[in-house]
C-alpha cells in the first residue's frame, strides 16, 4: 500500500509505503538466510587476517632487502653500466618528450598526464526514510528532494521515484579523458609504466591565458562552459575544467618542473621493477628529493598502514559474521521486550569477544612461520577477552 502527499514544493514530496507486520515464521526464515551471509562473511574473515599478516610481513622483508642493496646514483645525466640490473636510488626533474594537447579547447601543456574534466548539471535525488509501527502494522515514511548539481557522471533520472519535472540527459555531448605522455624521463632514465601510474598528484589548470575556442563555449575562472548562462546553468548544461600531473619542464604560468625519488631496477637507460627474494617487486615513486632513507621508512610505514587497516576489516568482517550468525536467538525471544534488549546486549557482548579472540589466534598463526615468538605472545594475548568475560560472570550458589 502506497500513500503519497506532496509538501507544495515540486522539488520534494513524502512518499509512506505499509505492510503487514511479519509474523513469527516469516522473520525466522529471514534470519535463516542472513545466517548463511554470516557464516560464508565469518569464513573470509580467516581469509582476510590470515593472507594480510603473510603479505605485511613478506613486504616488510622486500623492503629490508631492498635498502640493504639500493645503490645511490651520483648523477642522472648519464647511465652507468656497472649498476646494470641493480636496485638504485635516483631524484630528479621530471621531462617528456612531447606536450600533451587537447586540441577541442585549443590547450596543450608539457606534463606527464593531462586530465580534462567534463561536468554536467542534473538532478540529483536524496531520501530520507524512517519507520515505525502504527496499528499493527510496519510503516515507511521516505522524503524525496531534488537538487540541480554539477556532477561528473551521467545520473539516470529513470531510477528516480518521480522523474517528472526532473528528467536529466541520457548523455554527454562532451566526455571526460586522461592523456598521458608516451615517454617520462628522469634525466637520462626513462620510467616503467607502473611509476608513471604513481605520478597522481593532480592540480587544477588556470584558464586564465586562454581565449574561448568556440563561440557556443564561455571561459569563466577556470572552467569553460557550454551554456548561454553559465552564471544560471540549466539542466544538461556542460562544464569543463583541466588538471595536471607531473609537470616537466620550465611553464611561465606554473613554475619548474616537478621532482620526484625513484627506486628501481636499472636496465639499460630503463627504470623498471625490481624483484627481491621474498617474491615482491620494488618500483617506488615518491614526490621531492628523498633520501634513500626517507623514501623507504614512508614505505614501512605505508605497508604498517595498510596492515592495521585490513586488520580492522578482518576484524568487523568477523564481528558481523558473528552477530549474523546468532542473530536467531534474538529472533527467538523477539516477543518479550525486556528479555529481548537483553539478550541483544549479551550476544554483541559475545560477538565482540569471539570476534577480538579469534582475529588475534589467526594473526598469530599467520606470523607463526616468521616470527614464532611474537606468535605466541599473539596467542596468549587471544585467551584475554575470554578470561575477562568469564571473570565478569558470578559465581554460581551452592545448593
Amino acid at each position: 500500500f502506497q500513500q503519497f502527499s506532496d509538501t507544495g514544493s515540486k522539488k520534494e514530496h513524502v512518499k509512506i509505503t505499509s505492510q503487514a507486520k511479519p509474523g513469527f515464521l516469516e522473520r525466522l526464515s529471514e534470519t535463516s538466510g542472513g545466517m548463511l551471509v554470516g557464516l560464508v562473511t565469518f569464513l573470509l574473515s580467516f581469509y582476510l587476517l590470515f593472507t594480510n599478516e603473510g603479505r605485511a610481513l613478506r613486504t616488510a622483508k622486500s623492503l629490508d632487502e631492498g635498502l640493504s642493496l639500493v645503490v645511490p646514483l651520483d648523477s642522472i645525466q648519464a647511465v652507468s653500466q656497472e649498476n646494470e640490473g641493480r636496485l638504485v636510488h635516483l631524484a630528479g626533474p621530471l621531462s617528456t618528450s612531447k606536450p600533451l594537447f587537447d586540441p577541442s579547447y585549443g590547450l596543450s601543456i608539457h606534463a606527464v598526464k593531462l586530465k580534462r574534466n567534463v561536468e554536467m548539471y542534473q538532478w540529483v535525488e536524496y531520501e530520507d526514510s524512517k519507520e515505525y509501527e502504527e496499528n499493527g502494522e510496519i510503516k515507511k515514511e521516505t522524503k524525496y528532494t531534488y537538487n540541480t548539481e554539477w556532477k561528473s557522471e551521467v545520473v539516470n533520472s529513470k531510477n528516480f521515484d518521480r522523474e517528472i519535472g526532473h528528467k536529466n540527459p541520457s548523455a554527454m555531448a562532451v566526455e571526460s579523458f586522461t592523456a598521458v605522455s608516451p615517454n617520462v624521463q628522469v634525466g637520462s632514465f626513462v620510467l616503467s609504466k607502473g611509476l608513471v601510474d604513481k605520478i597522481d598528484d593532480f592540480k587544477q589548470l588556470s584558464l586564465s591565458n586562454l581565449e574561448d575556442p568556440h563561440a557556443d563555449v564561455t571561459r569563466t575562472g577556470d572552467y569553460f562552459y557550454h551554456s548561454e548562462n553559465p552564471r544560471r546553468p540549466e539542466v544538461g548544461d556542460l562544464r569543463v575544467s583541466f588538471f595536471y600531473a607531473g609537470l616537466s619542464g620550465y611553464n611561465p604560468h606554473l613554475g619548474s618542473a616537478d621532482k620526484v625519488t625513484v627506486v628501481a631496477r636499472q636496465r639499460g637507460d630503463q627504470l623498471i621493477p625490481y624483484r627481491t627474494k621474498s617474491g615482491d617487486a620494488l618500483q617506488i615513486l615518491y614526490p621531492g628529493d628523498l633520501s634513500v632513507e626517507e623514501v623507504f621508512q614512508k614505505e614501512h610505514e605505508s605497508n604498517t598502514m595498510k596492515t592495521w587497516a585490513l586488520r580492522g576489516a578482518g576484524w568487523l568482517a568477523m564481528f558481523v559474521g558473528i552477530s549474523l550468525m546468532t542473530r536467531i536467538i534474538y529472533t527467538l525471544v523477539d516477543w518479550f521486550p525486556l528479555v529481548r534488549d537483553l539478550v541483544n546486549v549479551g550476544l554483541k557482548a559475545f560477538a565482540f569477544c569471539v570476534a577480538s579472540s579469534l582475529s588475534l589466534l589467526t594473526i598469530s598463526v599467520g606470523w607463526f612461520f616468521y616470527r614464532p615468538l611474537w606468535a605466541l605472545l599473539l596467542g596468549l594475548l587471544s585467551v584475554l577477552p575470554i578470561v575477562i568475560a568469564r571473570s565478569r560472570v558470578p559465581p554460581k550458589k551452592h545448593q
